[in-house]
C-alpha cells in the first residue's frame, strides 16, 4: 500500500511538472526528436495530454491495492488502462500535432 501511494504521488508531481510547462525532456519520443520534428508538435497540447495521463496513472496505481488478488479485477483494470493509453497515443499523434 505504501509503495502505491509513493508511485501515485510521483505521478501527481509529474503531472504538475507538465502543467507548469516543464518536463519536455521526460516525454518519450519528443526528447529524441530532431528540431524539425519538434516544430511539428504543439508542445502545450502534448504537455496537457501527458499531465492528464499522469493523473489517470496515479489513480490507477492507487486503485490497484484495493483490487488486491482478484484476478478478474486486475485483468479488467489492466484492460481499461491499456485502452486509455491507446487513446492518449492516438491523441498525441493527432490533436497535439500542428496543422
Amino acid at each position: 500500500m505504501i509503495v502505491s501511494i509513493v508511485f501515485a504521488v510521483a505521478f501527481l508531481v509529474l503531472a504538475l511538472i507538465f502543467l507548469m510547462g516543464k518536463g519536455d525532456k521526460l516525454i518519450a519520443g519528443y526528447n529524441t526528436a530532431s528540431e524539425e520534428e519538434k516544430k511539428e508538435v504543439n508542445i502545450k497540447r502534448l504537455r496537457i495530454l501527458m499531465a492528464i495521463l499522469s493523473v489517470i496513472t496515479a489513480g490507477f496505481v492507487s486503485v490497484l491495492p484495493v483490487i488486491g488478488d482478484n484476478s478478474k479485477g486486475q485483468m479488467g483494470a489492466g484492460f481499461v488502462f491499456i485502452v486509455v493509453a491507446m487513446i492518449f497515443i492516438i491523441l498525441a499523434n493527432t490533436w497535439a500535432k500542428k496543422k
